[in-house]
């Protein structure tokens, strides 16, 4: 695949982004597409590799390695080398019914494994992955694909996020009836509004959910599940209901404080943001502005990395996100090897405008919040942090404890905490009568019924927090489980099939 030496005569060249001084003063995309020049190398640098572990999608040590949804990237590389792009979307569309999505906001597993990068960095996946799809919508090659036949089958998909949009697209083409209830006023679920403008500007989604609309399938938005619509009717109208509700419930930080005002759940903050930007209603939970405002972000991983983006765009004062776990090593430890996912310092979109703005990296690392101290009207006015160190117990088990003499008072007057989510909104579940799941252990042999007939689930409400990749890689094989359930047998594919 690719140019026989091309890993040899090339180097990764990577994306351009705008500068981040000036991409702070609009809510755009922030880094700029390559040249087809460009792409045409970073495609030749793909490796003949007698086995490509960047395609296998496995976890390893709790990390995902490879790519969940195993696109066909040595395939597409090679003709993206060769110039062929309309023949590298028709591949790329095999496996991936989102390119547009994973090629934004996918961290690229694929490239952690990719084989080049077991000496060198890896190739360029994900920038190719999205030049890919994105040439497609420009030069008019995806139009709809209206089924021409319908089974009569009908199908009611709970949730519009990755996993639910993936399952519904999947069985609509098998000529299923298929329709999406979303509770917010637009569908896409997290793509919407939990993912920035400036990582997904939200047209990409639009564009994406008109096409499903012309393909046949009905979105049903501004419509809760237990409040205007019964679980009864929705078990009663459709012949299948599928829960792809995602793992919303927020994890929380229950210490001394928390009632303080200016204390809230990152998720809420960054819907709200986008909710307003774009110009949708936003309730008094989600009105939250920083601007003028010192913001600490409790959290170290990429939601927390977009609240700080959202913040800088509000113009706050200062900006400080800490994190529990001590600085990443700058290359793979002996524990990380490849084909893991590397856990490695990177320096994401959000830390270079905070540096661009306020001079330094606004990261704080092994940090343990204790209490937030609130003001006399009850406004958060400050946090008590202490710094941790991580040591070796008497079981020899690893753990976390305090370093004394640390202790340290950070002024604030908001704080957004980004520490993960605990798993599905429970009344949701409740409605239907399904016990609370967690059947991660038997994701790989694709059990995605639930305990109430014709209900089933997938996606981050059935295996937990997760990647995008998994979920589109759940709604897939969900789709071919329902379809098989409804018709005795199935037309779909499936990656458990590979």
């Amino acid at each position: 695949m690719g140019k026989l030496t091309g890993f040899i005569d090339y180097k990764r060249e990577n994306k351009e982004e705008r500068d981040p001084a000036q991409r702070i003063q609009d809510w755009q995309e922030y880094d700029a597409p390559f040249s087809d020049e460009v792409l045409s190398r970073q495609g030749a640098r793909c490796m003949d590799c007698g086995t490509p572990f960047c395609q296998m999608g496995e976890e390893i040590h709790g990390a995902t390695s490879g790519c969940p949804i195993y696109n066909l990237i040595p395939e597409w590389n090679d003709l993206v080398y060769k110039g062929q792009w309309k023949e590298a979307l028709n591949r790329l569309m095999k496996t991936n019914n989102f390119p547009e999505f994973t090629g934004r906001v996918c961290p690229a597993p694929c490239e952690g494994s990719c084989t080049v990068a077991i000496n060198d960095p890896a190739v360029t996946i994900k920038s190719i992955e999205r030049t890919i799809i994105d040439k497609g919508f420009e030069n008019g090659w995806i139009t709809p694909r209206v089924p021409k036949e319908r089974t009569g089958k009908t199908v009611a998909i709970i949730g519009s996020g990755p996993a639910g949009l993936a399952a519904a697209d999947q069985l609509n083409q098998a000529g299923h009836t298929v329709t999406v209830y979303e509770r917010d006023d637009r569908a896409g679920g997290l793509l919407t509004y939990g993912i920035p403008n400036m990582k997904l500007e939200k047209d990409v989604v639009e564009r994406r959910i008109r096409l499903l609309e012309q393909e046949g399938i009905d979105f049903i938005l501004n419509t809760e599940v237990g409040k205007d619509i019964s679980a009864e009717e929705l078990k009663h109208t459709y012949d299948a209901v599928l829960l792809c509700t995602g793992a919303q419930k927020q994890r929380d930080l229950v210490i001394e404080g928390r009632e303080a005002d200016g204390v809230h759940f990152a998720m809420d903050y960054l819907k709200g943001s986008t909710k307003k930007l774009l110009g949708s209603e936003v309730d008094g939970e989600q009105s939250i502005d920083a601007e003028g405002k010192d913001v600490i972000v409790i959290g170290g991983g990429d939601t927390g990395a977009d609240c700080i983006a959202t913040a800088l765009r509000q113009n706050c004062k200062s900006i400080v996100q800490f994190g529990k776990h001590p600085k990443l090593p700058l290359v793979r430890t002996e524990a990380n090897m490849w084909p893991q996912y590397p856990n490695v310092f990177s320096i994401e979109y959000a830390h270079k405008e905070a540096t661009a703005k306020f001079g330094e990296d606004p990261r704080q690392y092994s940090i343990q919040t204790k209490r937030f101290v609130k003001d006399e009207q009850g406004n958060l006015k400050e946090l008590h942090t202490v710094e941790m160190e991580k040591v070796q117990d008497e079981n020899g088990q690893m753990a976390y404890r305090e370093i004394p003499g640390t202790e340290k008072v950070w002024p604030a007057q908001l704080v957004f905490i980004a520490i993960g989510f605990e798993g599905p909104e429970q009344e949701v579940l409740d409605s239907f009568g399904v016990e609370t799941f967690n059947q991660k252990a038997d994701a790989k042999y694709g059990k995605f019924e639930t305990s109430e007939a014709n209900v089933f689930a997938a996606g981050d409400a059935r295996r937990g927090q997760s990647l995008i990749v998994w979920a589109i890689n759940e709604g897939r094989e969900l789709a071919h489980k329902v379809d098989e359930h409804l018709m005795g047998s199935t037309v779909l594919p499936s990656y458990l099939e590979v």
